[in-house]
């Protein structure tokens, strides 16, 4: 069975809002004159406390895949397959494949494939709801490239969302990172975009629901075949 654990941007977070659930516990154990009403308060700041360290779960999870297969670097639901014109990095036509999550999914990112980081930078913006299709472009988000050496450079984007308000990226420059490994975090509802190879085969529909560092999306072409 899959061990799950916190999340490292979590503890502040759940050490704070901890003191703050206890503080708030004795005031009403001390002001509230009714003990029903005590109790009933005392339960929804304990579920509200509960829910907060619910939302920094991070599962452990493995993946099954050959060294040019593409994983989900999020939990949610592919609402996006389309080809684009990629205008940040590639400046060339791309496979576009978006993930949207829910306040309720895991907000962990994981690196989507091996390789090594050549590209990382983060961009101010709007916060647009997730799934407009100009959030990639104009919202708070992060772009980040790795290149394969079996595939070549893939580009994922953390896109911030309407509720998201800090996104945090793991990826600098000229790190060798591995498929699955834990790549940051977006805080509450947002997507995650890929950019693959136009020919790119891939394994989901838009619809499906995906595991990240689990699901594995698709096969990109090999380079020089």
């Amino acid at each position: 069975m899959a061990k799950t654990k916190l999340h490292r941007e979590g503890y502040r977070i759940i050490v704070w809002s901890g003191l703050l659930w206890l503080g708030f516990n004795l005031a009403v154990d001390t002001l509230v004159p009714y003990e029903w009403l005590a109790y009933l308060l005392m339960f929804a700041s304990t579920v509200l406390w509960l829910l907060v360290i619910w939302f920094f779960r991070f599962p452990s999870r493995s993946h099954r895949s050959l060294p040019n297969e593409v994983i989900a670097p999020v939990d949610g639901r592919v609402v996006v397959i389309e080809e684009v014109f990629e205008p940040e990095f590639f400046k060339d036509r791309r496979l576009q494949v978006s993930i949207f999550m829910s306040p309720l999914n895991v907000h962990s990112t994981r690196y989507p494939i091996d390789g090594k980081v050549i590209y990382s930078r983060y961009y101010k913006g709007k916060h647009m709801v997730a799934y407009h299709p100009k959030s990639s472009e104009l919202n708070e988000r992060t772009t980040v490239v790795i290149d394969n050496p079996v595939v070549g450079p893939v580009m994922y984007r953390q896109v911030a969302g309407i509720i998201a308000r800090r996104i945090v990226n793991y990826a600098r420059t000229g790190m060798e990172v591995h498929k699955g490994d834990d790549a940051g975090f977006i805080k509450f509802g947002s997507r995650v975009d890929l950019f693959l190879p136009v020919d790119t085969e891939m394994y989901v529909v838009i619809g499906d629901a995906t595991r990240g560092g689990e699901t594995v999306l698709g096969a990109l072409p090999v380079k020089g075949k």
